[in-house]
């Protein structure tokens, strides 16, 4: 009994944890929105309540398996979380950065697809998609099953490969303002970074603002690599897009 109490209140602080870190980041690139584009979400506030609320349960739905996890982590040893850097070398701290991300990537492409096959979109991701367009409050505004889904992958990896407590930092804050950012309505990065080289492979506001136009294609959440290789990538949002200013084109595959 001891034991279950202590899980289920890891379990609430780590809800309140994911559901303040939710509020904080998209509440400042929401205002950051306002500086940049005023007025810009004016028309949206009705949606944005929804996403909210979305949000908000999608945040319990991460919280419990991450207090589960953070217990274990503390208590248990069920996870391979380590706080000595030295541990597995320095070496091994950006490989196992890349390497997260990069099997977080992986799985959250073929979720995505899954997703937009007409039964799966029908039951849960037309949540998502009911923004239209988008807006920083989106990233997590998801129906119960598809937060199920990415609710595990991170617990899932903590307990199978080793990283250092500050890599894993690093990785929930990258995946947190990523997934802010690209929701946005506008592009943060520079015009350089987004159509140079290293844009060709990196998944930022104006690559997923496609996926958002069209519901179709661009379905991965840091990297082009998986849409690259699977005939999936559909290119970048254009001039004649809702992102670039002008008129919104008829979406496929709805």
């Amino acid at each position: 009994m001891e034991y279950a109490l202590a899980i289920l209140f890891s379990a609430l602080a780590m809800t309140f944890i994911v559901g303040g870190r939710y509020l904080l980041t998209s509440g400042f690139f929401a205002w950051l929105t306002g500086r940049v584009r005023p007025g810009y979400y004016d028309r949206l506030k009705p949606q944005m309540g929804r996403e909210i609320r979305w949000s908000l349960l999608s945040a319990a739905i991460y919280g419990v398996p991450a207090g589960i996890v953070a217990w274990g982590w503390q208590n248990a040893g069920w996870t391979r979380i380590y706080t000595d850097a030295d541990l597995y070398g320095f070496w091994y701290l950006p490989l196992s950065f890349f390497l997260y991300l990069m099997l977080h990537d992986t799985w959250f492409y073929w979720t995505h697809r899954l997703f937009h096959q007409p039964k799966w979109f029908k039951v849960a991701h037309a949540v998502h998609h009911g923004s239209r367009p988008p807006t920083a409050w989106a990233a997590m505004s998801f129906h119960p099953v598809e937060g199920i889904s990415g609710a595990l992958v991170i617990p899932a990896l903590v307990i199978a490969i080793p990283i250092h407590v500050g890599v894993l930092g690093l990785v929930l804050l990258t995946m947190t303002v990523m997934g802010v950012s690209n929701h946005m309505g506008w592009e943060m990065f520079p015009r350089w970074l987004v159509q140079g080289r290293l844009g060709r492979w990196l998944i930022t506001a104006t690559h997923h603002e496609k996926h958002h136009e069209y519901y179709r294609g661009n379905y991965g959440l840091y990297f082009r690599f998986w849409d690259k290789i699977c005939g999936t990538d559909i290119g970048l949002a254009d001039s004649g897009s809702r992102f670039g200013g002008g008129p919104r084109r008829e979406r496929v595959g709805e």
